[in-house]
């Protein structure tokens, strides 16, 4: 296969990694089994535009990627869809699509599994056309990411350590939402806390990841917890996987859905695999079952 490796310097633990010896070893793992590769490095402003370059190319088989969150989200929209696959380094702070790709954790042993990888389609969402691979989420979450992105962290345990913090904040305020709800024609109208959407259901009993990311199916999670200690823990028990059977939690299946906001605010936002984002009052979100192809170790069980 033809593979272009696009590492971000500025992307998750990549800031802290001796570049030059990891792309030398990409370089050899891919040629050890046969594939032809090159390895770029980009700097954190212009990996939109590399990723898209290299989408556009009609002579790639695969598009490797090495960064945070936003990086490998940026790339699966960008190949989505397309003859290319995705490949991805597992360089974030939790990096839960590649959990759900089963895709080893470590820098050297997500490169040696790739290199000897498969191509396999799996399941993309999308909001109003714009795609995601884990989760669109509104309300709490919002919150939480610009409060995390006003402290300081330099390295993927800070940023752990931020993120315990953005949700005490959050959750200390018990903010709220309006929203109308249409799950596969039936509608409701709910005030809640936080409402996530993921590409897949999670699994239980680990991170909010996907067991199954071939399921074909939107998971949603509209959020109860009416003080702010239930919220809390609400959170923790989702981070944990032990959000089963909660009271204060509903969950739901759909292949589609739309939300609207109840009230028009110019600033409404989202998060969209770990990225703020505006919020149009009206989003439609859709799975696209099998949208996404992606490079995944010889022994993934799917």
């Amino acid at each position: 296969m033809r593979v272009h490796a696009i590492l971000n310097r500025h992307g998750g633990t990549l800031r802290t990694t001796d570049l030059d010896l990891l792309s030398s070893a990409i370089r050899g793992e891919f040629q050890l089994h046969g594939h032809e590769i090159e390895v770029e490095l980009v700097e954190g402003p212009e990996i939109g535009d590399r990723i898209d370059a290299q989408a556009g190319r009609k002579d790639l088989d695969v598009l490797l990627v090495g960064g945070g969150d936003g990086t490998v989200s940026s790339a699966a929209a960008a190949v989505a869809g397309s003859p290319i696959a995705l490949a991805i380094l597992p360089a974030g702070t939790m990096n839960l699509f590649a959990r759900s790709l089963q895709i080893p954790m470590g820098l050297d042993p997500a490169v040696k599994a790739l290199a000897n990888g498969r191509v396999v389609e799996v399941d993309i969402a999308s909001v109003n056309g714009r795609y995601f691979v884990h989760q669109f989420a509104v309300g709490m979450h919002a919150r939480m990411v610009r409060t995390r992105e006003k402290l300081d962290y330099r390295s993927r345990f800070g940023k752990m350590w931020a993120s315990v913090r953005a949700v005490v904040t959050a959750a200390s305020s018990l903010p709220t939402v309006a929203l109308r709800i249409e799950i596969d024609g039936r509608t409701q109208v709910i005030r809640t806390p936080a409402v996530a959407i993921s590409n897949n259901i999670y699994g239980d009993g680990h991170l909010p990841y996907a067991d199954d990311p071939r399921g074909g199916k939107l998971g949603i999670y509209i959020m109860h917890a009416n003080s702010r200690v239930a919220v809390l823990k609400l959170t923790i028990d989702m981070m944990r996987g032990a959000w089963k059977d909660k009271g204060n939690l509903t969950v739901l299946t759909a292949d589609e859905l739309v939300i609207e906001h109840r009230r028009s605010k110019s600033r409404n936002r989202a998060v969209m695999d770990g990225e703020l984002r505006s919020l149009d009052r009206r989003s439609e979100v859709r799975i696209h079952p099998r949208g996404l192809k992606v490079l995944v170790p010889d022994e993934a069980s799917f």
